[in-house]
């Protein structure tokens, strides 16, 4: 037994010095740096208005409020449609398989790859059929409007994450006994009191892992809104991810975008164990 604890450890030491250097380290040393008026080089003195001075800044709490608007309105989206299509793919349909792989391509593309595809598609393509079919609506760049941008951005990413939550609902519908939906039946449910009172209860699991995935993946967009809009037009679609970079290595605010950072991620986790509090009081055991 020795030896065999010997043998793991040599197998995952490795790995923990890796995570320790680019991970646990950096995170250290970012929380350390924010108690400072370090500007990425230099000297620097320590410093405790950092964390008082992100409260006062205006623009980080613009870039905060489309964060937030962002992240709720994208992973309702995201929850809804990969729903429905997991119901459509879990149906008896042909070429189910094929349709799943399908369905989940756009997960493996490079982010900034789909970013520029979609800043053409929004730039040129869409305007050019607009303009030739009389929509007038659609013939300018919604990327260039303050008030649309971070809806084409909200589609691009929308698009792309369904895959993911797809593939996790399928795995939980695999998980409910076909019995079940055979004495509903029995009984007179039909679907839609079947998918209320049987399927939606029983994949509440799945249902709370995507909901907590998807805000904190969207909470932390960067992306989509580098390759698309660059946080324009203006700063209407700076997001805090992108505003702490630009601060912190483009702006000399090393030390103020890293208590910046401190406290997005503070507030990033006390969402994701507030969703987890609530939505877990509707899981079931199968």
């Amino acid at each position: 037994m020795k030896k065999q604890a010997r043998s793991y450890l040599l197998m995952t030491l490795p790995a923990l010095v890796l995570f320790f250097v680019f991970h646990t380290y950096p995170v250290l040393q970012g929380i350390f740096y924010s108690f400072t008026n370090w500007r990425g080089y230099g000297e620097w003195i320590y410093r405790l208005r950092n964390y008082i001075h992100v409260f006062a800044d205006d623009r980080a709490l613009s870039a905060y409020l489309f964060t937030f608007k962002f992240a709720i309105v994208s992973t309702i989206l995201v929850n809804i449609f990969s729903l429905l299509i997991a119901l459509g793919l879990n149906a008896n349909v042909k070429f189910k398989k094929t349709l799943r792989a399908i369905y989940f391509m756009p997960n493996i593309l490079s982010i900034l790859i789909v970013g520029f595809i979609f800043n053409f598609i929004f730039a040129q393509f869409i305007p050019q059929i607009a303009q030739e079919l009389g929509i007038i609506s659609l013939t300018k760049n919604i990327l260039g409007n303050p008030e649309l941008a971070w809806v084409g951005i909200v589609i691009v990413a929308v698009w792309q994450a369904v895959a993911f939550n797809t593939i996790l609902y399928l795995a939980g519908l695999q998980t409910i006994p076909l019995e079940i939906y055979e004495a509903s039946s029995l009984d007179g449910a039909n679907r839609w009191r079947q998918f209320w009172s049987i399927t939606f209860p029983m994949i509440a699991a799945f249902f709370t892992i995507n909901m907590v995935l998807a805000m904190k993946n969207f909470l932390m967009v960067f992306d989509q809104i580098m390759a698309m809009t660059g946080g324009g037009p203006g700063r209407a679609t700076e997001s805090i991810a992108l505003l702490i970079y630009r601060g912190g290595f483009e702006g000399g605010q090393f030390a103020y975008q890293s208590a910046n950072a401190v406290i997005y991620f503070l507030v990033i986790v006390a969402i994701s164990i507030f969703q987890i509090r609530i939505l877990s009081k509707r899981e079931v055991e199968i």
